[in-house]
């Protein structure tokens, strides 16, 4: 046997997955339309700059319960490509003078590119052992980002990051309008990790996740898929990083830091995993607990945020967005069911086929010669 032939998918390939119902699609271009709307309006409601923070962790989230919730690898290096995006977005911007959004774009695709290595020698594994050997990767990332303070500027971090925008002053100075004008890239990559899931790719990925030796048995490469996924994850990762160093004009070494990659696993977690928007609710909860602690002068922000865990380990394990979810589905199931359409109504009654039909069907029951 070949090796295509080993890593050939079965026969009608991704196409071979049924296409959702009318419904289905109402009902999520209908969630598109309510998530763009609150993304839009945002700014209008909270301080722009916890906003833009809300945005980016967000997506952040996102791309970790793209890896976590659908391909069901728990990733403790996920900062490495946050961070290594921040700072190569950051020091594009700073000495090329590019507009910002292609230097965040820049940044995204340096992260994929150190994702690629990292994915190749992690994607073997699984449960713990991946987490770890990302943990490992992350924390050399950390290394030599403190070494080399020649380009990130070591613990003093990458400083004066300008938000250049083909010169429009009112974006480059006012955090207002920088935010509409960042907030695309936002869009762009959540409307990835939406279209992901809800692909060809995203199903075998769950199903990688819930059984991977059925899935290798029906002929998918299943570490093709994860490597993917990862490499993925990573690029969306990347938007995240470089759309935050660009909105606080700072990179600094916490942006590689383990801390970094469990704060957002809690974010995703919080939120609810295999949800996807959930990652972006458990954001918000997360940006705006801190900024309003913060603000009152309290210091023990991480301690408040670990009991939030726990709560949500023990009590919501779910996350919001999926306990949420079981009671909308607890409601529906208590009212009463719609009438099923009478078969006496000709209404996809094959048992109600009167005389004159036989002739009819019996053409069409005929064998192609």
């Amino acid at each position: 046997m070949s090796a295509t032939s080993r890593i050939a998918p079965p026969r009608g390939g991704l196409d071979a997955f049924p296409a959702p119902s009318r419904a289905t699609t109402i009902r999520r271009i209908v969630w598109l339309a309510i998530a763009l709307v609150a993304v839009l309006a945002l700014p209008w409601f909270v301080y722009p700059p916890v906003a833009m923070d809300i945005a980016a962790w967000a997506l952040f989230a996102m791309s970790v319960d793209l890896l976590l919730g659908y391909g069901g690898l728990l990733s403790f290096g996920h900062a490495a490509f946050w961070g290594s995006s921040a700072y190569f977005t950051g020091w594009i911007a700073s000495h090329l003078g590019l507009p910002f959004p292609l230097a965040i774009l820049l940044g995204a695709v340096a992260a994929m590119v150190l994702a690629v290595p990292i994915g190749l020698l992690s994607v073997r594994r699984s449960g713990i052992y991946f987490a770890m050997v990302t943990l490992a990767f992350a924390q050399m990332i950390y290394f030599v980002a403190n070494q080399a303070s020649v380009v990130t500027g070591g613990e003093n971090g990458l400083q004066g990051v300008p938000k250049t925008f083909f010169g429009i002053e009112a974006i480059e100075t006012e955090s207002f309008y920088f935010y509409y004008a960042a907030i695309p890239i936002i869009i762009f990559g959540a409307f990835a990790c939406w279209r992901i899931v809800h692909s060809p790719f995203g199903r075998v990925l769950s199903g990688i996740r819930d059984n991977p030796a059925r899935v290798r048995a029906l002929g998918y490469d299943v570490e093709r898929y994860k490597l993917i996924a990862f490499v993925l994850s990573a690029g969306i990762a990347g938007l995240a990083g470089g759309v935050f160093a660009i909105s606080h004009g700072f990179v600094s070494l916490q942006e590689v830091d383990w801390t970094t990659s469990g704060k957002v696993v809690l974010m995703t977690v919080l939120g609810g995993m295999g949800t996807l928007w959930g990652g972006a609710i458990g954001a918000a909860i997360i940006v705006l607990l801190e900024d309003y602690l913060s603000s009152a002068g309290f210091d023990g922000i991480g301690i408040i945020t670990g009991a939030i865990f726990i709560v949500c380990v023990l009590l919501f394990r779910k996350g919001v967005w999926g306990t949420v979810a079981g009671l909308v589905e607890r409601i529906r199931g208590r009212l009463p069911a719609r009438r099923r359409p009478d078969p006496d109504d000709g209404i996809d009654a094959p048992d109600s086929v009167t005389a004159t039909d036989t002739p009819h069907d019996e053409s069409q029951s005929e064998a192609p010669r």
